[in-house]
């Protein structure tokens, strides 16, 4: 049994997020000093230690896809201009920008979601959890479940990586940061899909039409 305080230590010597923490306790039976070797391991220590550093160089990527049908622009920091300049970076941000052209996310980090968007997801939510008959005692544990997916269909980094489903973006980004050895950080993304939004304009220029013929 992991508890609460085991899972504070070991946050607070590696720096790294609880749910990893508790995780890398599971993985060691609740062994500290392997708990933090595992940790360092898969970067995740190496990557917390350098989230204070400033990232400020780096590069946009541009990423056109479906013969012109999607196209992305992506901004990721690094520490050092030496570092931006490398293939393995630019092949990092592309793979970064070709992730925001397949899952279309809406923000880069749980973070960055309004606290208005939040409250509003989570009242549908828990509306559709009552007229699905759950009780209502156990709605509230269901809503904080659901959008937790919530957070995985429109926040870059909770994504799954489309290259390899088994880790989120966030890892793909620790393991860089381990591997680079300087801060990363995806600092912000635009995504354009041709005809997005057009629809409507199409409905209400039909109704214009229809409208002066009626008249």
């Amino acid at each position: 049994m992991i508890t609460a305080s085991q899972v504070k230590e070991l946050r607070e010597r590696t720096g790294v997020g609880m749910m990893d923490c508790k995780k890398a306790l599971t993985e060691t039976d609740g062994d500290m000093e392997k708990a933090v070797e595992l940790l360092r391991e898969k970067g995740l220590a190496a990557a917390a230690k350098k989230a204070g550093r400033i990232a400020a160089e780096g590069i946009v990527e541009s990423y056109i896809h479906m013969g012109g049908r999607i196209g992305v622009l992506v901004e990721v920091n690094c520490e050092t201009d030496f570092v931006a300049k490398t293939d393995d970076f630019k092949s990092f941000v592309r793979d970064i920008a070709m992730q925001i052209a397949a899952s279309n996310p809406q923000y880069v980090s749980k973070e960055e979601v309004p606290q208005d968007v939040i409250e509003k997801e989570k009242e549908i939510l828990r509306i559709q959890a009552l007229n699905e008959g759950k009780p209502e005692k156990i709605v509230d544990k269901m809503v904080e479940g659901r959008i937790q997916k919530y957070y995985k269909d429109v926040c870059l980094l909770e994504q799954p990586f489309v290259k390899d489903p088994d880790m989120t973006v966030s890892q793909l980004v620790n393991e860089k940061v381990a591997k680079i050895g300087e801060k990363i950080a995806v600092r912000r993304f635009v995504r354009y899909e041709m005809g997005e939004g057009l629809q409507k304009r199409e409905d209400n220029f039909a109704e214009e039409v229809m409208s002066q013929m009626n008249g």
